[in-house]
């Protein structure tokens, strides 16, 4: 049996269409239950077996580090050490693997540290005391989260200053503010950043952004309904070039919308690509 013949025959007939359609950009709509991590690893599969696409030339990307080792394993068993070459993994993992190679272009070191959720409450509890915030008045949780809110928006601490109007939302921008300086200054990032600094690498240096649109011939994502504003230009810039993107996603289930994701950025993809192929699997195999 051949790897085609193999591939195919694990699939119904509408995954098989997602699966073996031509070149350009593709959204699969998936329910529950339809197989979407399946089909997106079964196109991978086919790209790899079947069109010869070397590894490294192919991006893949998901959430949770959970849904990226799923991911992992099925590929291997799929594709075997083949998937070693690929970049497949968490948008955050990605773009920490960009900046370490090439952030220096941006002012970022290559051994910046990465901030978790208990560093940056450690750091905004210092910058309470230093402008003498009072936390009974304000809570550190609350802050932090608006400012991850902020830059989930694209929302710079200046253009929260000028935009901030409650007691709440001035202190939240001069918490930010103060923030991303002590940020620089210790050499760290968040993972906000990580997103945030990696589009603002690859839009601000052209022969970056280059050598990642040129390397990336395909880029697929999972779960493309739970995707924010940076996750969605990032994929975007990736695949400008040439224009090989696979998204899959069920418009019904947005479970990440409190961390910024927002079903309408998958729903616009066809005004984005007037020649957009789309496919919808309907079969559900958990009933």
């Amino acid at each position: 049996m051949s790897a085609l013949e193999q591939i195919l025959a694990e699939l119904d007939e509408m995954q098989r269409e997602a699966v073996t359609a031509p070149d350009g950009p593709i959204m699969v709509f998936a329910g529950a239950g339809s197989g979407k991590t399946k089909v997106l690893t079964y196109r991978i599969a086919y790209l790899l077996l079947v069109r010869r696409i070397p590894p490294h030339r192919i991006f893949a990307a998901t959430f949770t580090n959970k849904a990226a080792e799923e991911m992992r394993q099925r590929l291997e068993a799929l594709v075997g050490k083949a998937i070693d070459a690929m970049w497949l993994g968490t948008f955050h993992a990605a773009c920490a693997r960009m900046l370490r190679q090439h952030g220096q272009v941006i002012g970022l070191p290559s051994d910046f540290v990465i901030y978790d959720e208990d560093d940056q409450r450690s750091l905004i509890k210092a910058i309470f005391k230093e402008l003498n915030i009072d936390p009974d008045r304000f809570s550190i949780t609350a802050i932090q989260a608006a400012i991850s809110d902020a830059k989930t928006e694209m929302v710079s601490p200046e253009e929260l200053l000028e935009i901030a109007e409650t007691p709440f939302q001035q202190v939240v921008a001069r918490v930010y503010r103060r923030y991303q300086e002590a940020l620089r200054q210790a050499k760290a990032v968040d993972f906000d950043d990580l997103l945030l600094l990696a589009l603002k690498m690859l839009k601000e240096n052209q022969q970056v952004s280059d050598y990642y649109q040129t390397r990336f011939l395909h880029v697929l994502v999972d779960e493309y309904q739970d995707v924010n504003k940076p996750q969605h230009e990032l994929t975007l810039l990736l695949s400008a070039k040439n224009r090989n993107l696979f998204v899959i996603g069920d418009d019904d289930q947005n479970i990440y919308s409190w961390r910024g994701s927002d079903v309408r950025l998958m729903l616009e993809l066809p005004k984005r690509f007037p020649d957009l192929q789309i496919f919808t699997l309907e079969r559900n195999y958990r009933s």
